[in-house]
């Protein structure tokens, strides 16, 4: 939940501020006339409780009061600007449509261009997220939090190059800034240039500024074969108990990478069990049965065939889906790796797509009410911009990847809007698969992945739906064993190049020596050449593991 507004947004109420109230900074934005002094004050006044509950997380409250701001001060930007900041990470779409009308209102305002531009950023919608970014920049150019949204951007969008000189400058502005310090190891982490990031890490962790998330990204950015001096520190902030529970979750999950490279297991996964408990996440299994019961109730063979007579016939879109950490950033960097090829990373447009025609996965909505408003029409639209925003990325390419794994729910969606277009499904063995995903500190988007029993319940509903697809597209997926690839690389490689029907190009067996960033939990393990230590690795855990084994079932090959 983001609470940042102008630094300065007290200075443009009129009211003395309460005793929470940030402190003024900077200019502020200008005031919006208003029908008197004696309205802007209680406009003000209602916009600083607003602000005050919006803090405590009490957001509709918040949202009924910017409301009545509002309702007797049309068009009010600061108002639209709080409203955008309810929506971050609950309605990105509401937060977006706020930020919009918020610089409408005020085009010059440097942080509502900022707030617009990192909405449309988390949307995957890089070209205004960049647009709106830099001109935040023109209006404010030291304003580090521009800077550092503008590396994110172009860290995102693959040009990782252009995001390094963004983050030195903001750490010329102010070298404390947690923004920049994590940033530019990030992005140095992404282009492969593991040794560097280390070194600003670091750094960051001596002068005591994001403490968990330096240690976390510290222990990905190489593989321990003895036991680090990080270790001890990690251990020892830990029993220091000062870190709120995310700060708490990125430290165990950094202890137990440590402690799994030097496969102490048994200490490794209680390292992570207490990660995932510490963040307290709980995931809706029955909503989510209900969701998948719906999708493969609605989307028939025969519905999808007749809605993708109305679909685009091109062959450049291509989607790797899968659960995560089935190897679908392997095959993803194999593929574009070729010279025709662009991976353009996880992006998340065909889930804003499937959002706005109802299909929201884990939602309670009419899912066969919400595919009977896709008409013929409607699809040749939305199949014709989804292939505007691939083109962006690489003009020329013959086949541009997506490779967002839980795009593996819409694959209905994929076969309506491009029956053309490659899928490449990645299953890996469903216990190693668990494994993977239970011990990284994956966002709450993946909440699923924190409970033993609960993740192999999930599992076996992932499996169900790509079953159920299988049937709705019959020969049309390819389905890459992790395992067969791992076990002959050259072979399934082959196999993959020639499903995209593009001609074999031995560049794509030195994947690793691709250049671009990588943006994923597995860009260190995409850096190397392909290793078989992670087969069967669930085995180092097993006595640990019985939840997941049995909650698996017949899909747990012991």
């Amino acid at each position: 939940m983001s609470n940042r507004l102008p630094p300065a947004w007290a200075k443009h109420l009129k009211t003395q501020p309460s005793a929470k109230a940030a402190p003024p900074k900077t200019a502020a934005p200008k005031a919006q006339p208003t029908p008197g002094p004696s309205r802007a004050r209680a406009d003000d006044m209602l916009l600083r409780q607003a602000l005050e509950l919006q803090k405590a997380e009490r957001l509709p409250e918040a949202e009924e009061l910017c409301l009545r701001v509002l309702a007797h001060t049309p068009n009010h930007p600061l108002a639209f600007y709080i409203l955008g900041t309810l929506g971050i990470g609950y309605d990105n779409e509401k937060a977006l449509r706020y930020f919009a009308r918020a610089v409408g209102e005020e085009p010059r305002n440097p942080y509502y261009h900022l707030s617009l531009g990192e909405t449309y950023l988390k949307l995957s919608e890089f070209t205004p997220a960049i647009r709106h970014i830099q001109q935040a920049l023109a209006l404010k150019p030291d304003l580090v939090e521009a800077l550092c949204a503008l590396g994110d951007a172009y860290n995102s969008f693959d040009k990782g190059e252009l995001a390094l000189p963004l983050f030195e400058k903001a750490l010329e502005i102010d070298r404390d800034h947690p923004l920049a310090l994590i940033g530019l190891p990030s992005a140095l982490t992404g282009l492969g240039r593991m040794d560097e990031a280390a070194v600003h890490l670091k750094e960051s962790i001596e002068r005591r500024i994001s403490v968990p998330t330096a240690y976390n990204a510290l222990v990905h950015t190489r593989k321990f074969t003895e036991e680090p001096p990080e270790l001890a520190a990690i251990l020892k902030e830990l029993r220091d108990m000062g870190h709120e529970s995310e700060g708490a979750a990125a430290l165990h999950h950094a202890a137990g990478k440590v402690l799994n490279d030097l496969r102490r297991y048994k200490e490794a996964m209680d390292h992570f069990k207490q990660g995932n408990q510490a963040r307290d996440q709980k995931f809706d299994l029955e909503n989510y049965r209900r969701w998948v019961d719906a999708t493969i109730e609605t989307f028939t063979p025969e519905l999808v065939a007749s809605l993708a007579a109305h679909g685009n016939p091109s062959e450049v879109p291509v989607f790797i889906v899968g659960m995560p950490r089935s190897g679908t950033t392997l095959t993803e960097q194999i593929c574009a790796s070729h010279p025709e090829v662009h991976g353009a990373g996880e992006l998340s447009k065909l889930r804003r797509i499937a959002n706005g025609l109802g299909l929201k996965d884990g939602s309670d909505a009419n899912i066969a009410k919400s595919v009977a408003t896709i008409t013929p029409e409607l699809t040749k639209t939305l199949a014709s911009e989804h292939l505007v925003y691939l083109r962006e990325r690489a003009p020329h390419a013959l086949r541009i990847v997506d490779k967002m794994p839980h795009n593996f729910e819409l694959i209905g969606l994929i076969g309506i809007l491009f029956p053309n277009a490659r899928i490449i499904h990645c299953r890996r063995d469903a216990i190693d698969n668990c494994i993977s995903c239970f011990v990284l500190q994956f966002s709450e988007a993946h909440n699923y992945s924190a409970d033993l029993e609960t993740l192999g319940l999930y599992y076996r509903e992932y499996d169900r739906l790509i079953r159920h697809w299988s049937k709705v597209l019959p020969g049309r997926i390819f389905e890459n064993q992790y395992e067969t690839l791992i076990e002959d690389q050259e072979e399934q490689s082959r196999r993959l190049i020639d499903y995209l029907g593009l001609p074999w190009d031995d560049a794509c067996l030195r994947f690793f020596d691709r250049d671009g960033s990588v943006n994923t939990f597995s860009r260190w393990q995409v850096r190397q050449p392909i290793y078989k230590s992670s087969v069967k690795r669930w085995k180092n855990y097993e006595s640990e593991i019985r939840p997941l084994i049995e909650a698996l079932g017949d899909l747990a090959e012991v």
